[in-house]
């Protein structure tokens, strides 16, 4: 497979990214993913005068978390295609220019200063993953440049300053749905904490599962701690069996989790094991296998949902890229819709402006479901929960805030 740059470039740039072309990248860190989805323009140096609206985004395309960033990508692609399909916006189309972080730490920040000071993006989409949002969030917050994350759910993200936004809910939330869901539908009083120690993400959805679950009645049986990239839990779930856990709650990223689900099953663990978002990729079950059958985690989103707007989406989403969409790809969508239409209701690319109009969104009616930003530019919305059957996620509820 030739890996020339240029060879390489030209088929980035001739349309969306085959999903077998993807690893390819990491042969030439800090390459500027342009995805040109409009006929390229030059644009002048002053946003207001560019020829094109150009948005940043930078994303997971490579390394332990690409499933995410992939998805993510695709739904901010598509939302792109479409809008310039029906003429952009302030009689200009989008050109959505993306920054590959290769899912390493340090690297968003880097992506952010390139988009912002050499790009002269108005905006930026991203991150899925909390970490990597806290990085670029400050060089946002400095250049006054409005960025919305699709996904990242810790609420450090959005404190950093009133330039920061989300399209998702946030951990408080989604931990206090799992532990109702623990109590209530699982009827679970006696559960372990498995806690990614290295993960801004991981730390905080398990401190907010067990203020939830505590307050209601439930008990933490034991908690126990790993690091991202791990390989080896057996220790940990050694300790949690003894412990006489009888669930074990994983708020861990998928590669992790398929394979705690898979140790745990081989220690003879058969308590239920749940989680949160991080878990949603195919790739959980491609670690996990049959070990990952019965398993529960709350998203955003589900293609199974009946709403006319997500059949919509999810056939938009099939037709283009051949694979169902999950809830990173419904939320990268969704960003980039709500981007523009602050946009268009701002009048305006100016930075202040357009700022003031995200945080003045109201009952915006994306896929994963009415988006409202609240004064700390947070959406509130409802989570559900999924179930994993026969290697399929199947829609199991939906709890409302």
């Amino acid at each position: 497979m030739n890996r020339n740059p240029l060879i390489m470039r030209r088929r980035i740039l001739a349309g969306p990214l085959p999903p077998d072309s993807i690893p390819l990248l990491a042969a030439v860190p800090g390459l500027l993913l342009s995805f040109y989805l409009t006929a390229f323009t030059p644009a002048a140096a002053a946003q207001e005068n560019a020829a094109v609206i150009k948005v940043g985004e930078y994303a997971s395309l490579t390394g332990s978390e690409a499933s995410f960033g992939q998805m993510s990508h695709r739904g901010t692609e598509l939302a792109i295609l479409e809008l310039n399909a029906k003429g952009g916006a302030l009689g200009k189309k989008f050109e959505l220019l993306t920054e590959d972080n290769q899912s390493k730490q340090g690297e968003s920040k880097t992506c952010a200063q390139k988009l912002i000071s050499r790009d002269n993006v108005i905006a930026l989409l991203g991150e899925v993953a909390s970490g990597r949002s806290l990085e670029a969030a400050p060089i946002c917050q400095r250049y006054k440049i409005p960025m919305i994350s699709p996904s990242s759910t810790n609420p450090k993200v959005t404190e950093t300053g009133n330039y920061i936004f989300r399209v998702c809910f946030i951990d408080p939330f989604q931990g206090s749905v799992m532990a109702r869901f623990a109590l209530n539908s699982l009827k679970l009083r006696n559960v372990a904490l498995l806690t990614d120690e290295a993960s801004a993400y991981s730390v905080g959805l398990a401190d907010f599962f067990k203020q939830s679950f505590t307050a209601a009645g439930g008990n933490i049986a034991m908690e126990q701690k790993y690091s991202s990239g791990g390989k080896d839990f057996k220790a940990q779930l050694t300790a949690i069996k003894a412990a006489g856990a009888a669930a074990i709650f994983v708020p861990g990223y998928y590669n992790e989790a398929g394979l705690i689900c898979r140790q745990a099953r081989e220690l003879g663990i058969t308590a239920p094991i749940f989680g949160g978002d991080g878990w949603e990729s195919g790739k959980l079950v491609d670690i996990g296998g049959e070990a990952v059958e019965g398993t529960y985690f709350s998203t955003h989103f589900s293609p199974k949902q009946k709403s006319a707007v997500v059949q919509e989406f999810t056939k938009q989403f099939e037709d283009r890229y051949h694979v169902e969409p999950d809830a990173m790809a419904a939320l990268g969508y969704d960003s980039a819709m709500l981007l523009a239409d602050a946009i268009k209701r701002a009048g305006t690319t100016d930075g202040a402006a357009l700022r003031n109009a995200l945080a003045t969104t109201r009952d915006f009616p994306g896929v994963t479901g009415s988006i409202t930003i609240d004064k700390d530019r947070n959406a509130s919305k409802p989570a559900v929960i999924l179930k994993v059957t026969g290697g399929k996620f199947d829609f199991m509820e939906t709890i409302n805030p």
